[in-house]
């Protein structure tokens, strides 16, 4: 498989986390937010979307393993690294890379609901469409792209990819 067409460049990624920042910085302005990434993916997105926000925020993240095929989740979540932090009185903010399917971001959500935090939402800068989902509430919505395999800005293909700073598609074509 090699890298077919960039859907989105460098600059409207930045563009758009620029937006997506200033939204969160007038939402949490004198609240105590912490921002939760889940690995792998999201460390590209949080990063460069936590330098668009402009409070002092605290970092954590979740590592989480859904069992399925290869290309589907089965919803299926085990937790392979949780929280160094109690979020119980916190404002909890979930950066994702990508809503696929939303099974483990809906395990993820009820998962943190019962430790009580004071609020919690949910940003991703990738939303697939045409992918039928549970109901989730994106609060902070980056592009929404077609049910196409995607790689870059944290995204991979067997681990490879991550580092592009762009979101191409993947092309089999070969």
């Amino acid at each position: 498989m090699e890298i077919g067409e960039v859907l989105i460049t460098a600059e409207d990624i930045d563009a758009k986390l620029t937006e997506m920042g200033a939204a969160i910085t007038r939402d949490y302005r004198g609240k105590d937010l912490l921002l939760i990434g889940i690995l792998k993916g999201a460390f590209v997105v949080m990063a460069d979307l936590s330098r668009h926000i402009d409070l002092p925020v605290e970092f954590d993240f979740m590592a989480v393993a859904s069992y399925g095929s290869a290309t589907k989740s089965s919803g299926v979540v085990r937790i392979l690294k949780d929280l160094d932090q109690e979020i119980a009185g916190r404002h909890v903010l979930i950066v994702e890379d990508i809503v696929d399917t939303g099974l483990t971001l809906q395990y993820l959500l009820k998962n943190l609901e019962v430790r009580k935090p004071e609020s919690l939402a949910l940003a991703a800068l990738l939303i697939k469409d045409g992918i039928d989902r549970p109901p989730l509430e994106v609060k902070y919505e980056g592009f929404h792209i077609p049910p196409k395999f995607v790689v870059g800005y944290g995204l991979d293909y067997d681990g490879k990819y991550r580092n592009l700073p762009y979101v191409a598609v993947m092309d089999d074509s070969e």
